[in-house]
């Protein structure tokens, strides 16, 4: 494979991740993994790490794995499977742990449309207390009704 298409298997990689973090949300998360993920839902919780960042290494090991693989007799394809990982696990984290919940105090200020709605969409599955009945398990995507609110409200200002 060329260059150009490890660039294209990186990117299908990121948006694929949306998915696969998805589905782990809604059936993982707060299915079997619930007793880990349980503490993320707690209003004011009290430490700096929560059970739920567990999560994290759930989804680096692969991406690690993916790199020394695909690196061990010169870079094939599966080093830029582990890079896809990576770039999705670090807009992740940015959106969801600075962005979202304010873990690191780095996007106080902004006031984008798109970052709203991200956060409001987030704001929305957080009201459900319990594993059940839960909505907007996506990170990077949600339903278009928080981007248009947030766009409406934008242009209100």
């Amino acid at each position: 494979m060329d260059f150009t298409g490890y660039i294209f298997l990186t990117i299908a990689v990121v948006i694929t991740m949306e998915g696969v973090t998805w589905l782990t949300h809604k059936f993982i998360m707060h299915g079997l993994g619930w007793y880990l993920h349980e503490d993320h839902h707690q209003p004011g919780y009290p430490h700096v790490f929560e059970k739920n960042d567990a999560f994290f290494v759930v989804f680096a090991i692969p991406s690690m794995l993916l790199f020394w693989f695909g690196t061990v007799d010169g870079i094939n394809w599966m080093f830029f499977v582990g890079l896809g990982i990576l770039i999705y696990g670090i807009c992740y984290f940015l959106v969801h742990d600075v962005l979202i919940h304010r873990r690191f105090k780095w996007f106080d200020k902004t006031n984008n449309w798109y970052f709203r709605g991200l956060r409001k969409a987030h704001k929305m599955h957080h009201k459900h207390l319990g594993k059940e009945d839960g909505e907007c398990f996506g990170m990077l995507y949600v339903p278009m009704k928080y981007f248009r609110e947030a766009r409406l409200s934008t242009i209100k200002k």
